[in-house]
């Protein structure tokens, strides 16, 4: 399975074109809006969501309601392109209206505006901020949905919730089910557990949009049902944690990725870090413990997966930092696009379906994946096969 996105933050529409899902997958529209919805919302959104309302129209690849097997095409239509037609507009502009382009010239700190301008000869880095914004992450969203219902159809389950904002922590029942990781945590605003560090979250929140500064935090993601030994520890490429890693690192803002207590393990000897092995009838192998997030050698363990990410606080400022105008060389204070001063909440919806992806194209690389009904037979005869090692 894979996957590429396209379009900007003010075009027509974003496009995501899967390839690699097996045919005779059932998937409804209506289960890939659940998930846009989903990381349209979270408090601490910009006006930008309540101009966009994103819902995905199939174009190819689904017919009556299955998969057929041939690449399937996710279309989200941008609401708001009708007052950017001129500006993000293909055709050429005549040379006297070419002031309508709102051209850019004075880069953000934080963003690729400079550093794109730089690689590809945009003097106008309204060409990079387009693309690079994070708008793209709904196309992405759109991919992990499909894979979700791989997933749960597989009897993997796959969920994201927010683990800290600003510093303040919200503690986890450790002993509580998916299930009911996902009820408490879409109940919540924020996305959370805890009532309190949710209501400390929701007033740092505000805090930091009345001083029109931004605020980061970490998003976690659980999974349940996957089988062990997916991955592999024979080459580098092919670890599976580490593919998990690059992929939420991709995530706009996101600026570090851990596995179970992560870099906690640096502070402990290794008796408080490695996961005991014990086993029984009704179970077969399992960890006492998983303190390692589900992997070992860069394969799956069995037990829940749990990683994290970091999110940096978003760059777009109400209370802009200082930049360099490329035309004029002159200093000035970066100029100011819609933003949300936290985004936290959202984009642990987006790592969710990151994280998705990388598990479905784990599995359909590892199982054959042409035909759904025969990767689902071969994951379970493979489950019944560990089970009995």
């Amino acid at each position: 399975m894979r996957y590429l996105t396209a379009g900007e933050s003010h075009g027509k529409q974003l496009t995501t074109i899967i390839e690699g899902v097996p045919s005779h997958l059932p998937l409804l529209r209506e289960q890939i809006n659940e998930s846009l919805i989903r990381r349209q919302g979270g408090y601490g959104r910009g006006k930008r969501m309540q101009i966009e309302k994103d819902l995905v129209e199939i174009t190819s690849g689904v017919r009556h309601g299955y998969t057929l097997g041939s690449p399937i095409t996710l279309v989200v239509h941008n609401d708001d392109f009708k007052h950017w037609t001129d500006i993000m507009g293909e055709d050429p502009l005549p040379e006297e209206t070419k002031d309508i382009r709102r051209t850019v010239t004075k880069p953000r700190p934080g963003h690729a505006d400079l550093n794109g301008g730089m690689k590809y000869g945009h003097r106008d880095m309204r060409n990079v901020l387009e693309r690079s914004s994070a708008r793209e992450t709904a196309a992405r969203v759109g991919a992990g949905a499909v894979a979700k219902v791989l997933l749960s159809e597989l009897g993997i389950e796959v969920s994201g919730y927010v683990r800290e904002i600003a510093g303040i922590v919200s503690d986890v029942d450790e002993n509580l089910s998916l299930r009911e990781r996902r009820e408490i945590s879409e109940a919540s605003p924020v996305r959370t557990f805890d009532e309190d560090a949710a209501e400390k979250m929701m007033k740092a929140i505000d805090v930091a949009k009345k001083e029109g500064d931004s605020i980061g935090g970490v998003c976690e993601v659980y999974v349940e049902g996957m089988p062990p030994g997916i991955g592999s520890y024979v080459q580098y490429d092919r670890k599976l944690d580490a593919k998990i890693a690059g992929s939420v690192m991709s995530i706009n803002a996101f600026k570090g990725v851990e596995f179970g207590i992560g870099f906690e393990a640096a502070r402990r000897n290794g008796s408080q870090v490695h996961d005991e092995i014990l086993w029984s009838e009704e179970r077969g192998y399992y960890r006492r413990t998983n303190r390692l997030g589900g992997f070992e050698g860069g394969m799956t363990t069995g037990m829940p997966i749990v990683v994290k990410g970091v999110m940096k606080p978003i760059p777009t400022l109400y209370k802009p930092l200082q930049s360099v105008d490329i035309d004029t060389k002159e200093p000035f204070n970066a100029s100011i696009e819609r933003s949300d001063s936290c985004a936290v909440p959202a984009a642990s919806v987006v790592m969710e379906h990151i994280v998705a992806f990388e598990l479905a194209k784990a599995i359909t690389d590892e199982f054959p994946a042409d035909y759904f009904p025969r990767l689902k037979r071969a994951v379970d005869d493979y489950r019944q096969e560990v089970r009995e090692f």
